[in-house]
């Protein structure tokens, strides 16, 4: 059994099969960072709504340098028809590519597949994984969610937002945080730094313990 995936590993590099024709994932991700979305399999409901709203959200991606990749297994002549019922339901054109694995060889190797359930013969169907890689293909954020529950695509787009400040501010963000909203200013974060990004200065939360480590300072988003 090969080592579960963390943050900050590189993510392996595969080749396959997809609706828009053949790829190898490093090739696919170079100079990007890619969103790497697992689905049970095609034509099922809760992944035709999660496909469509992840094509309704291509270009947002886009502006922050994300590539899109989604895969579900089954065959590329099944994605090829299943995209038809998806672009319908979004009334958006899927331009991403969607990997066939109808042998799970990628779904173990991205460990996207659920426990064994007891008493249970069947291949089991690709949970629904996501995994956020920067441009230099290593993981920084990861998701798992149950086949049955759809996810929510809107809060993905704001972890690579989160992701993107963080990087560029030297950066937490605090709970809720949206883009454009007080980001947390570690205190471990050198003084020149906080001078460049925060040019007016930090704002000291008071707490009860009288320790000054919760910061927040503002940004603007670009």
């Amino acid at each position: 059994m090969t080592k579960p995936l963390l943050i900050n590993d590189i993510a392996p590099d595969f080749e396959a099969e997809t609706q828009l024709g053949p790829i190898k994932f490093s090739e696919y991700a170079k100079g990007s960072w890619v969103i790497f979305f697992s689905h049970p399999r095609d034509f099922t409901p809760v992944c035709t709504t999660e496909l469509a709203r992840a094509a309704q959200l291509q270009d947002e991606f886009a502006r922050r340098g994300v590539k899109m990749l989604a895969i579900s297994c089954d065959d590329v002549d099944s994605h090829k028809s299943w995209v038809a019922d998806v672009s319908a339901y979004g009334k958006a054109e899927v331009k991403y590519p969607i990997v066939a694995d109808p042998e799970r060889k990628i779904a173990k190797l991205y460990h996207m597949l659920p426990a064994e359930a007891p008493g249970h013969d069947a291949m089991p169907f690709t949970v629904r994984s996501v995994l956020i890689m920067d441009d230099t293909r290593r993981i920084r954020a990861m998701v798992t969610y149950p086949a049955p529950i759809g996810r929510n695509f809107d809060e993905l787009l704001r972890v690579v937002d989160a992701l993107q400040v963080s990087d560029r501010l030297h950066c937490a963000t605090p709970v809720d945080w949206k883009p454009g909203a007080k980001v947390i200013v570690p205190s471990s974060v050198p003084d020149d730094v906080v001078g460049k990004n925060f040019a007016n200065g930090l704002e000291v939360v008071d707490l009860p313990s009288k320790k000054a480590y919760l910061r927040y300072g503002t940004h603007h988003a670009s």
